[in-house]
Formats: structure tokens, sequence, C-alpha cells
């Protein structure tokens, strides 16, 4: 997979297509391939004419494993979204997160919206502005010894899930406790370019997708039936509703 510098940190990432860019930024203790190429997005998106772009953020994948918490603000996850912009040479993309994805594409619609056609806000809803999800009981499960010693079960889920893929623990417990900071309904209701909220409808990490449409100017809201937070990911549904705002977008 092809990598870039932003400073001492390398960023990997997928570069597939042609047409107009959209880039897919993944969720917590994720990668490109688990959140996007797996669940068949890349091929989905390419199919509809569109060059695909995937990073594996800072800490995940193929990408630089930092122990700092201070190297995992959203200010600074965003950065090297912008960055990977900047290396491929295009102003402007639609940009798509899911979960902690959803929470760095936000803060891009927010303060830099002269880089986004649109942004598409999977997995978060109002968890974005009150909180919620993985917090320290995920951090400390990341720490433990082995699965067996994790007692709290969101603990237990997202470590299972890091086992899984083969994560850096160490570095996605100090990710976790660098990301947790979250955007005031001021600043939410600052958003101005266009947005598709997707959550599935028994998604209890991300919040309601209602309550935060109804913050964000003009955004669209896609409920996803009967998904929770790691099943809606590759929902028909969830596709479906994507391909057709993007469509509207085009």
């Amino acid at each position: 997979m092809p990598s870039f510098h932003n400073g001492a940190v390398e960023i990997a990432y997928l570069d597939e297509g042609e047409g107009d860019p959209i880039l897919l930024v993944h969720g917590f203790a994720s990668t490109k391939n688990v959140n996007w190429v797996y669940p068949t997005w890349v091929s989905e998106l390419k199919k509809n004419g569109r060059r695909v772009v995937a990073i594996d953020l800072r800490g995940h994948g193929d990408s630089t494993k930092l122990y700092d918490p201070e190297q995992y603000s959203i200010e600074i996850l965003a950065g090297d979204v912008v960055a990977l912009m900047d290396h491929l040479k295009f102003d402007r993309a639609d940009i798509m997160g899911y979960s902690m994805g959803g929470r760095i594409t936000a803060y891009l619609a927010r303060y830099q919206p002269a880089r986004l056609r649109s942004a598409i806000l999977g997995g978060i809803g109002i968890g974005l502005i009150k909180g919620g999800g993985p917090g320290e009981n995920v951090a400390e499960a990341l720490e433990a010894p082995s699965l067996e010693d994790v007692t709290d079960p969101v603990g237990r889920t997202f470590r299972a899930f890091a086992d899984q893929t083969r994560s850096d623990r160490r570095a996605l417990a100090a990710c976790l406790r660098g990301s947790r900071r979250l955007m005031t309904e001021r600043q939410a209701a600052g958003i101005t370019v266009p947005v598709l909220i997707a959550v599935g409808t028994k998604d209890e990490i991300a919040g309601s997708a209602d309550e935060l449409g109804k913050i964000i100017p003009g955004s669209q809201v896609l409920n996803i039936p009967n998904r929770d937070h790691m099943r809606a990911v590759g929902d028909k549904v969830y596709k479906t509703g994507v391909l057709e705002f993007l469509s509207h977008r085009h």
C-alpha cells in the first residue's frame, strides 16, 4: 500500500478508481481495510464512478504507532487527513467517516469547509456533542493482560475487536485518551457543508442521528434499521443512502 509522511509520522492509504474523489476515514480500532475494503465500500464506490481514497489513521493499520495521547487529538488526526489530500493534490473531496472517523469529518466540516464537497457522518449521532461510547473503561481493557481479564462489557467488545484485527493495543489506548474531546452544540450548528448523518437504530454508542440532525443546519438523516454500531458498517441501506446522497451532490 502507498504511504507518505506528515512530519515524522508515516500515513498509509489506498487510492483506487477514477472520478470525483471521496475520502474514507475509519473508526477507532479499525483500519482502512476492515472499515471500508472488506465491507465492499471501496468496490461499490468505484463501480459508481468515484476515485476512492482511504486512510489508515496514525496508531492504526499500517501507519505509525505513537504512545503519547497528546499525539491523537482530533485536530491532529484531522490534520493527517488534510495532509493526505495535499499529498494527492486535490483541493476538495466528499469525506465519509465512521464513528471516530465521523468526529474527524465533523471537525473538518466545521473548520476546513473549503476542503469538503460534503460530509458523511457514519456511526456518530448526538454522541458527537453529548459523548458516550468508548471511554477509560475501553482504554483499560486494551491494556489488560488478556481478554479474560476484562469484565466491562463494552471494554470486552473493543478488546476482542482489537485482538481480532491484531492492532497495537497500547497505541489504541493512547489514541482513545487523546481523541475524546467533544464538539459543542454551537460548533456543530456552525457546519455549513452538506451533511448526511447515518446511524444504526440499535446503535447505543453513536447516539441519536435525529437529535444531531436538528442541530446541523440542512443535514439529512439516514437511520439504518436494526443495526448496532458494529453491524451498521456494511449494511445495504447505509450504502444505498450514501450513494443516493452523493448522486444528488454530484
